[in-house]
């Protein structure tokens, strides 16, 4: 299937997907759902990308598995932490602030919110995309080495996930802020961990020119997103809001993103 082919069938599903979640976000008055279609949309794109992309299938193979294999693995453990929960802090911030002008504004804010999630996951499957086209038989060695920054990043951020839901599985620890393992040294490791799988595509990409050089700038996007947007800072909000002085101390002793020894406290 052709490039341009490949990309408008994938934006079509990924589209259709995010609609259904947000009908089914109005219907369950719970939009917490965007983040596990989000994460679905990639599994889903490796596979039609795997399946009718024109490339080597040992390419084609590797990175729809790498995509995939993240995708439904991240989709997975936001569906358990979702299902039968209410409405995530962030979105009922989101809900205070758009329903502000009545459910039909929030409705359609929100949808704009879900198909902006389509579109980044269009975007990001930029080094999916080029390497399920590329034909040369072998692997180079940047991908190589993006397979292995890739693994890196999954392992790191399937460990913290771990730690952090095993946390807020004792009742003996509820209302406390979370400092075991990874979460020790950086105040949110998955996100860490989950920018280093970006980069791992990236390098990936790098494998298929001349276009590949393109998804050099997909790692800063995510970082962008992960520190700025929907992942650093409102989730420090929501924590300020419901721990409060003890996730200020956390904040004061703990690096923010990148894994370092925590600061000792001041005497």
């Amino acid at each position: 299937m052709s490039t341009l082919a490949l990309l408008a069938l994938g934006t079509a599903a990924v589209v259709a997907v995010m609609t259904a979640l947000w009908w089914l976000g109005i219907r369950a008055r719970n939009f917490s759902y965007v983040d596990v279609g989000w994460s679905a949309n990639f599994a889903l794109l490796a596979l039609l990308c795997g399946a009718l992309g024109a490339g080597a299938p040992l390419r084609r193979a590797v990175i729809g598995a790498m995509y995939a294999l993240w995708g439904l693995r991240l989709a997975l453990h936001l569906a358990h932490r979702i299902a039968g929960q209410p409405e995530e802090g962030r979105y009922v911030e989101l809900r205070r602030r758009w329903g502000a002008d009545g459910e039909r504004a929030l409705n359609a804010r929100m949808y704009q919110f879900y198909l902006l999630q389509a579109g980044l996951d269009v975007l990001l499957a930029l080094p999916l995309l080029l390497a399920c086209q590329n034909r040369a038989p072998a692997l180079a060695p940047v991908e190589w080495a993006g397979l292995a920054v890739w693994a890196v990043g999954l392992a790191g951020e399937s460990l913290a996930d771990r730690q952090l839901a095993r946390f807020k599985a004792d009742p003996a620890r509820r209302g406390q802020v979370c400092e075991v393992g990874l979460w020790r040294y950086s105040r949110h490791p998955n996100y860490f961990f989950e920018w280093t799988i970006w980069v791992g595509y990236a390098l990936f990409a790098l494998g298929s020119p001349p276009f590949g050089a393109l998804a050099l700038g997909l790692p800063l996007l995510m970082l962008h997103f992960l520190v700025n947007v929907t992942g650093v800072r409102a989730t420090e909000e929501q924590a300020l809001r419901s721990k409060g002085d003890a996730y200020r101390d956390y904040q004061r002793r703990v690096s923010a993103f990148v894994p370092l020894p925590p600061r000792r406290p001041r005497p």
